[in-house]
């Protein structure tokens, strides 16, 4: 795992999102399921139970596949890397409309996107000299 970049992002990312799935747990009490507002983690960044099942998921999804193999990991990180592009640009459309089931604020956008960019970086471009190598050797 120390030798591939998106082994190692993926694992980091996935420990990140569990441990903030579970706080988010904390700040959401008396919050509904799909509540458009909900508490706030770390005072900025806004978080309903949904939006806790979701970093649940996608962080055990990026843990589980970081440390099953590298291209289990190359794969996850690109695909969650794509979701979080969409919901990051989506996000500013979804603020203060019935349809923030996740109770995004412009916080929440800002990471969304962040984690995009990097995890897009890792999953696309990391590991390519290796097959290069492979296929010349």
């Amino acid at each position: 795992m120390r030798t591939s970049p998106n082994r190692l992002v993926a694992v980091i990312f996935g420990a990140v999102y569990l441990i903030v799935g579970l706080l988010g747990f904390a700040v959401t009490g008396g919050v509904t399921f799909f509540a458009t507002k909900g508490g706030m983690l770390l005072g900025i960044f806004m978080v309903n139970p949904l939006h806790n099942v979701a970093h649940l998921l996608i962080g055990a999804a990026l843990f589980v596949f970081g440390l099953l193999s590298v291209k289990a990991a190359k794969i996850t990180n690109t695909v969650v890397g794509a979701a979080y592009l969409l919901l990051g640009i989506a996000g500013f459309f979804l603020v203060g409309t019935a349809a923030n089931v996740l109770a995004l604020n412009s916080f929440d956008h800002f990471l969304h996107l962040a984690s995009a960019i990097l995890l897009l970086a890792v999953g696309l471009g990391a590991e390519r000299e290796s097959r290069a190598r492979v296929a010349m050797g």
